[in-house]
């Protein structure tokens, strides 16, 4: 997609913009340990010379920027505003580790922990703000068409309906139609070369993805006799493989469809962080299910793990660990008595109260559902024992959640695309609405996730799923 110049000239703004943020964070941060609103509570135990603390500032300004790079914030491909606010979060979170890390071998405790936070916490709030203005402006001059992309639509298709009335009713997207064209031909060729003359014309879209290929070639050859961009709509073929590998080691051009980009060093860097994740957190939860442990036998007895069959990678089934939310005599697994009661309990529960259509179940008020569960479930604890999975290699932390053999057998062929790596406990569903989500909507990102994982997304996805969790969205 050609850039616009107005997203350059944003982009371009960004680097200036995020320095005075960031110096600006060092010096409010500076000034605040030694204002004497700070010094009365906690007082500073040496001084730290201005000269001296500048030039860390400084070095540590280069730092940040460099991990704003390596986070994608200077792309020139404007992202939505969670996105770009989860990158800076977390890019000047690691930054702040980094800052901790030099304190720490500099021995410099008493002076600086104040000063780390603040840095922190300053760094976010006004690089944040920054962009967030940025922002306002740009989307104030798209509304009013400033910086637009200027383009001709070809074809007589829903879809090109659709882009026309998506581009005329939401100008912030950044595209004026000059014209819609709905066939093309010798006359068409001749008002489009006018309209381009009179009109400056950025850009011409093919909307018709079966049109002949000889019209197909002859509007290609219109694009670039007039110095303009060329873009289609992919066909369903197109669209279903984003991510292709070339051999050419028998002297032809060999496509390889590759599903995800995990491959290799990908896959490494995937598993190591869950690994070290999976450990991380079931360490720190430990006391944390102990007590869950106890409460759920004192209110229903034992067992307190529910093991629940669940198809993975490959279509390879496992059983998926929680913390039993629900009264024995209902639940539903192989270690539970009475199957046939309680298979048939669902059934019902799952025709009166099913909020999901499709293959997938979500059981809206569940009466099954015991005291210590529903704390449990509020808080997402009955999912803890799933770090044990992740670190088992039946699960990933983050990737498609897993569902059962009898909803998977639902599945239409597109569906089963989320097979391809291992299930997560959490994702870009878990996040964006959970529950709340049609099963097509979690399709449709579950699949993106996989054809553009990379190890920043995984920890992005992570560090914001605790926020999904407290916020209740798409929690029943």
């Amino acid at each position: 997609m050609r850039i616009r110049r107005i997203d350059l000239t944003f982009t371009a703004l960004l680097l200036p913009l995020d320095l005075l943020a960031l110096f600006g964070a060092g010096i409010g941060a500076y000034l605040l340990r030694f204002s004497r609103f700070v010094t009365e509570v906690r007082p500073a135990l040496q001084d730290i010379p201005f000269s001296e603390y500048w030039q860390a500032v400084s070095f540590f300004v280069g730092v940040w920027i460099i991990l704003f790079i390596i986070a994608g914030l200077y792309s020139t491909r404007p992202r939505r505003a969670w996105n770009e606010l989860g990158r800076i979060a977390l890019a000047c979170t690691v930054g702040a580790m980094v800052l901790i890390a030099s304190v720490f071998f500099g021995r410099e405790f008493e002076t600086s922990r104040f000063i780390v936070l603040a840095v922190w916490i300053f760094s976010m709030t006004l690089v944040s703000i920054g962009r967030l203005f940025l922002r306002t402006i740009r989307h104030s001059l798209l509304k009013a068409r400033v910086g637009h992309l200027n383009l001709f639509v070809i074809g007589d298709t829903d879809a090109a309906k659709r882009v026309v009335d998506e581009y005329e009713n939401h100008p912030i997207l950044g595209f004026t139609v000059l014209h819609h064209f709905k066939t093309w031909n010798e006359t068409t060729l001749q008002t489009a070369k006018k309209i381009a003359k009179r009109k400056r014309a950025d850009g011409v879209l093919l909307a018709d993805p079966n049109i002949s290929r000889s019209t197909a070639l002859d509007i290609i050859a219109f694009a670039e006799n007039e110095h303009i961009a060329f873009y289609y709509l992919a066909d369903p073929f197109t669209t279903h493989f984003s991510n292709i590998d070339v051999s050419t080691a028998t002297g032809l051009p060999i496509m390889e469809v590759k599903r995800t980009p995990l491959d290799g060093w990908g896959r490494i860097a995937k598993r190591a962080f869950d690994i070290f994740f999976s450990l991380l957190v079931l360490i720190v939860t430990s006391p944390i299910l102990l007590l869950l442990v106890i409460f759920i036998a004192l209110e229903d007895g034992f067992p307190v793990l529910f093991l629940n069959p669940r198809i993975g990678e490959q279509g390879s089934g496992f059983n998926l660990y929680k913390l039993r939310s629900m009264y024995k005599k209902f639940s539903v697994g192989p270690q539970f008595k009475d199957q046939k009661k309680a298979l048939q309990l669902e059934k019902e529960l799952i025709k009166e109260k099913s909020i999901k259509q499709g293959p997938i179940y979500k059981i809206s008020g569940d009466p099954r559902i015991t005291k210590i569960g529903s704390f449990v479930r509020r808080w997402s604890f009955d999912e803890l024992p799933q770090f044990w999975n992740v670190l088992t290699g039946t699960m990933s932390i983050v990737g498609p959640r897993p569902h059962q053999p009898r909803e998977v057998e639902k599945y239409e062929t597109h569906h089963r695309r989320v097979l391809a790596i291992r299930p997560g406990i959490t994702g870009l569903a878990q996040i964006s609405g959970r529950s709340d989500l049609t099963f097509e909507d979690e399709v449709r990102l579950d699949i993106w996730y996989i054809e553009n994982w990379s190890l920043w997304l995984d920890i992005y996805i992570a560090l914001k799923t605790p926020f999904a969790v407290i916020y209740r969205k798409g929690v029943y």
